[in-house]
């Protein structure tokens, strides 16, 4: 039997989607014959006590979860995220390098300093990538900070804003869709795919209207079979990339091929949502923190299509 944490936060709880999500966890724990106990960050020194951490709140380096993390690693307890991959995936600058490095699609990408946030790189960038262009700061997180630049004006006025948070900034080729992939992914195997779906008028996962308001994107249930192995092939290896925890490929298809918009480590798992077609996420997991053997995605379906 395993004894194993949930580190969470307060802000995590107050969202029923999240709040039976952590429940699941914890009855599958109980199960499979293991203990899973949660934590709040007053509790955090009682980590060394078990054998594995499950965090599920915002990761940030400056974050208490990276301290709940970097605590456990340093103990040798199993943890999800590990804290490597917080510190790669919270900057976008960091993981986009990652990717490139390793040869995975994705849209094209620079890299400016505050001196190259200027009209004349604007308009050199227009014409290479085309209007308009993406601009992120690297350390954001549900699509907060990621903003459309139309013209050189916009450009410089939000790229000077966002590198008040960072000392580069992110441009990418824009790329409409009206949904996005999500592979989930835990040691290189995948956990489950959905779509995102954008809302009308939006182009990305977590927008807003024109009045402000939330226009968040519905998590579509995919059937196994009908997955592209390519779709598979290229989360897989940007999610190895970045490592070997558990992460969220974003990924957009067009007809020759697949590209990867962002890894996300402590990716989203809410209930009624991404386990929607795939209730052994849970279990799944919880294994994987136990040290016990589990089935990737990839591989229960490889052996339906053999049975």
């Amino acid at each position: 039997m395993a004894r194993l944490a949930i580190f969470t936060e307060r802000y995590t709880i107050r969202r029923a989607v999240e709040l039976t999500a952590l429940t699941n966890f914890r009855i599958a724990a109980a199960k499979l014959g293991h203990d899973a106990d949660f934590i709040f960050r007053s509790e955090i020194m009682n980590i060394p006590r078990y054998d594995g951490l499950l965090i599920r709140a915002l990761t940030d380096p400056l974050n208490t979860s990276y301290v709940a993390a970097r605590l456990a690693e340093v103990h040798g307890l199993r943890v999800i995220d590990e804290p490597d991959s917080i510190m790669v995936c919270c900057d976008k600058v960091n993981m986009y390098q990652h990717l490139m490095r390793a040869s995975v699609p994705i849209p094209e990408t620079c890299f400016l300093t505050e001196d190259e946030v200027t009209v004349e790189q604007a308009r050199e960038l227009f014409e290479t990538y085309g209007r308009p262009l993406v601009l992120k700061a690297p350390n954001s997180s549900f699509s907060a900070y990621v903003e459309k630049a139309h013209d050189e004006a916009s450009f410089v006025k939000v790229g000077k804003r966002f590198l008040r948070r960072a000392d580069r900034l992110v441009v990418q080729q824009y790329l409409p869709s009206s949904f996005d992939w999500r592979v989930t992914i835990l040691d290189g195997k995948v956990l489950f795919v959905v779509k995102y779906v954008m809302a009308p008028g939006a182009w990305r996962a977590h927008d807003r209207d024109d009045a402000g308001r939330p226009n968040i994107s519905v998590v579509q249930s995919v059937e196994k079979s009908q997955v592209d192995p390519r779709l598979i092939a290229v989360a897989l290896r940007a999610g190895n990339s970045i490592g070997r925890s558990l992460y969220g490929v974003d990924i957009k298809e067009f007809d020759d091929g697949f590209m990867v918009i962002e890894v996300n480590d402590n990716p989203n798992i809410d209930a009624g949502e991404e386990d929607m077609n795939n209730p052994e996420v849970y279990r799944n997991i919880v294994r994987h923190l136990a040290g016990e053997p589990w089935e990737g995605w990839m591989e229960e379906r490889q052996q339906a299509v053999g049975s």
